[in-house]
């Protein structure tokens, strides 16, 4: 079965390298990717599309420097080594905001993974993520996500950290693309809980055994911290380990508020080394 895989890029380096963990992660699979380039014709996409008209001179530039930009990836991925043959390429360049641009591609080429850049080359070096990438993050709901920091290794991930309050009920399907990787991979999936009280209540509990059956197929274990705020937690498991992956699902109004809310974001160091796949509660 082909999988249709959306690889945003702004030719930075960093949208560079996610582009070749994509290939790395789905090597052995067909799969389309869909290579998008947004452009405009200034850093201020709102003055942008107010006052660049199809045809005109800033318009005509922005989408040639756009195009061979796009050329300028796939003649690289063509003269790589190891690439495969069960890939194909599409290139899309488009006039839009990037978010919106996103959510079209999403929807019209019913696209399964979005693999992406923490930044792009306008982000300040202090950001963790760019103002793209949290925005794709915690409003493209409808599509995971995979963002890569540029610093991640490009290697494929053999542990994904799966951290859980087992708060809220989850279902196969929203665990699916996290199950479908670790598959992929070979990997093994630890189940972090921070622990805030003594013992895990019924509710709780019966969520932890849902995860059991949703995991059954794949090698995973439980594990659990307590005495220690959730990001320091988190970064403490994962360098302890050195894991490859963090996994998340994006609850509104529920999971420790929402994950990806920006205090926390800029709390987990991990982020700056590790790709983290953000999946989302489908009831929302």
């Amino acid at each position: 079965m082909m999988k249709h895989i959306l690889l945003p890029t702004d030719f930075s380096k960093n949208a560079w390298l996610a582009i070749r963990y994509a290939l790395k992660l789905y090597k052995n699979e067909r799969c389309v990717f869909y290579i998008l380039n947004v452009f405009s014709a200034t850093s201020n996409i709102v003055d942008s599309l107010l006052n660049m008209e199809p045809g005109s001179e800033l318009y005509e530039n922005a989408r040639i420097d756009s195009e061979d930009g796009l050329v300028k990836i796939l003649n690289t991925i063509t003269l790589m080594e190891n690439k495969s043959a069960e890939h194909s390429f599409v290139p899309i360049s488009v006039f839009n905001n990037p978010l919106e641009a996103i959510k079209n591609v999403v929807e019209e080429k019913d696209i399964e993974m979005i693999v992406m850049g923490t930044r792009g080359e306008t982000n300040s070096r202090k950001l963790v993520y760019g103002r793209t990438a949290l925005n794709v993050m915690e409003k493209v709901r409808n599509c995971p996500v995979i963002v890569v920091p540029e610093q991640a290794k490009q290697k494929l991930p053999q542990e994904i950290v799966f951290p859980t309050s087992y708060k809220t009920h989850f279902k196969r399907r929203e665990l699916k693309h996290m199950v479908d990787v670790a598959k992929t991979c070979k990997a093994s999936i630890r189940i972090l809980h921070i622990v805030k009280q003594s013992k895990l209540n019924k509710k709780q509990l019966d969520n932890k055994k849902l995860l059991e059956r949703a995991f059954e197929e794949i090698d995973y274990s439980f594990h659990a911290l307590s005495h220690m705020e959730i990001p320091t937690a988190i970064n403490c498991f994962v360098e302890s380990r050195n894991s490859d992956m963090i996994a998340f699902i994006n609850k509104k109004h529920a999971f420790f508020g929402s994950i990806l809310a920006q205090p926390l974001v800029k709390d987990l160091a991990y982020h700056s080394k590790v790709p983290i796949l953000v999946m989302h509660d489908l009831r929302n």
